[in-house]
C-alpha cells in the first residue's frame, strides 16, 4: 500500500503523523511511504531522517494526496485539504466530527473512508489512540491554567500551589477519565487543592484510593458543579463521550458565581466543549474573557509540545496503520472490532452513531454496509 504523510496546516499544529522510525517499520512490511517535505520539522524530524528510513519526499500535499491509498494525519482536514481527498481513499486521523458540521459534510462529499483515531475502541471501552494525547493535554491543562492565573496574563494573580502562610489555588476538574486523572496528578503535585467530579462512582472510588490527600472526589451533579464553581480558581473541562458532543456542564449563568479572573481550560473543546461559553481558540490567540472569567480553549493543545506528542502518538497508531496497510481497510475492519469502531464515514454514509446523532443525520450500521454478520 502507498501511505501518505502530509504536513499539518492547522494553525499552531507542529505534530506529524509518523516518525522516521514508523516509516522504517512500514517499509519493512513492504509498503511505500510518501512524506511531504518539512512535514516533520515542527517535531524535530528532518527530511533527511525520513529519507534514511526509506520514505519518498514529495514537494506538496497535493502530490501526497494524489498518490496515496491511505493518508495518515494528526488533525482533521481543514478547508484547503477537502478537495484533495479522493473517493475510496482511507484517511486515518483525529476527526472529532461531532464538533463540526462543515467537516462532516465535506468528508461525506469526498466519499472517502474516514477512520477516526478518537473512536477506535478496545473491548474494555478504552480508547487507545486518544489516550496518549489525552495524557499530554491533561498534563498541560494545569500548566496552562497556572500561567493564565497570573495577573499579568489576565487572571486572579494566584499561585497554583501557594506558599507557606497562604492558601493554594482550588482546581476543579470535570471528568475523571484520562485527561482528568493526568490533570489532577499535575495540579496536586504543584500543591493545589483539587476536586474531581465524575458521574461514575466506581471511578471516583478508584481515584480516591490512588490520589494524594489534597485531591477530593465528588459526584458530578448540577448542584455540586454550581457549589464548587464558587470556590474555583481554575476549572478544567475533561469530559468525553466517544464520537459525540460533550455535554454542556457549565452554563453562562454559572459564570456569574465564579471569582473574577478565574480561569477555565476546556480540554473538551475538540468535541464541542463542556462549557456553554467555550469556542475553539489557537495557540497564537489562546484566551478570551466572558463575564470576567478567562477562557483557554485551544483545540490542539498537544501541538504545543510536538516532540513529545508525535512520538507518543506514533507509538499508539503505528500497529493500526500497519494492520490497515497489510490487510487493506475492509479486511482490517472486518477482522478487528477496534478498527470497526473507528469507522466514522464510508462513501458518504455515516457509520458512527454519535456523529449521526450530533447532526440529526441517518446512521448506517457499518456491519450491514460491509456485510459483516451481526454476531461479529
Amino acid at each position: 500500500m502507498v501511505i501518505g504523510v502530509p504536513r499539518e496546516i492547522k494553525p499552531g499544529e507542529n505534530r506529524v503523523a509518523l516518525t522516521p522510525s514508523g516509516v522504517e517499520v512500514l517499509r519493512q512490511h513492504g509498503h511505500t511511504v510518501l512524506v511531504e517535505r518539512s512535514a516533520g520539522s515542527g517535531s524535530g524530524f528532518a527530511d533527511a531522517e525520513y529519507q534514511a528510513a526509506g520514505a519518498e519526499l514529495l514537494e506538496s500535499a497535493r502530490e501526497v494526496y494524489a498518490q496515496a491509498d491511505m493518508i495518515v494525519k494528526v488533525k482533521e482536514p481543514i478547508e484547503p485539504e477537502y478537495e484533495l481527498i479522493r473517493p475510496g481513499q482511507v484517511v486515518f486521523t483525529y476527526f472529532h466530527f461531532a464538533a463540526s458540521e462543515e467537516l462532516t459534510a465535506a468528508i461525506r462529499r469526498s466519499r472517502c473512508v474516514a477512520i477516526a483515531y478518537e473512536t477506535v475502541q478496545r473491548a474494555d471501552g478504552s480508547l487507545p489512540l486518544l489516550i496518549p494525547m489525552s495524557e499530554v493535554a491533561g498534563r498541560m491543562a494545569p500548566q496552562e491554567g497556572a500561567k493564565y492565573l497570573e495577573r499579568t496574563m489576565g487572571g486572579r494573580g494566584i499561585l497554583l500551589g501557594g506558599v507557606p502562610g497562604t492558601e493554594p489555588a482550588t482546581v476543579i476538574i470535570l471528568g475523571g477519565g484520562v485527561v482528568g486523572t493526568n490533570a489532577a496528578k499535575i495540579a496536586a503535585g504543584l500543591g493545589a487543592r483539587v476536586v474531581i467530579l465524575d458521574t461514575n462512582l466506581y471511578r471516583l472510588r478508584y481515584l480516591d484510593d490512588v490520589m494524594p490527600r489534597n485531591v477530593i472526589t465528588m459526584v458530578s451533579t448540577p448542584a455540586n458543579i454550581r457549589r464548587v464553581l464558587r470556590d474555583a480558581d481554575l476549572v478544567i473541562g475533561a469530559v468525553l463521550i466517544p464520537g459525540a458532543k460533550a455535554p454542556k456542564l457549565i452554563t453562562r449563568e454559572m459564570l456569574s458565581d465564579m471569582k473574577p479572573g478565574a480561569v477555565i481550560v476546556d480540554v473538551s473543546v475538540d468535541q464541542g466543549g463542556c462549557v456553554e461559553t467555550c469556542r475553539p481558540t489557537t495557540h497564537d490567540d489562546p484566551i478570551y474573557v466572558v463575564d470576567g472569567v478567562v477562557h483557554y480553549c485551544v483545540a490542539n493543545m498537544p501541538g504545543a509540545v510536538p516532540v513529545t506528542s508525535t512520538i507518543a502518538l506514533t507509538n499508539a497508531t503505528l500497529p493500526y496503520i500497519v494492520e490497515l496497510a497489510d490487510k487493506g481497510w475492509e479486511t482490517a475492519v472486518r477482522t478487528n472490532p477496534e478498527l470497526l469502531a473507528g469507522l466514522n464515514i464510508v462513501d458518504g454514509f455515516i457509520t458512527h452513531p454519535g456523529v449521526a446523532e450530533s447532526f440529526g443525520l441517518e446512521y448506517t450500521d457499518p456491519r450491514r454496509l460491509l456485510g459483516i454478520p451481526a454476531s461479529v
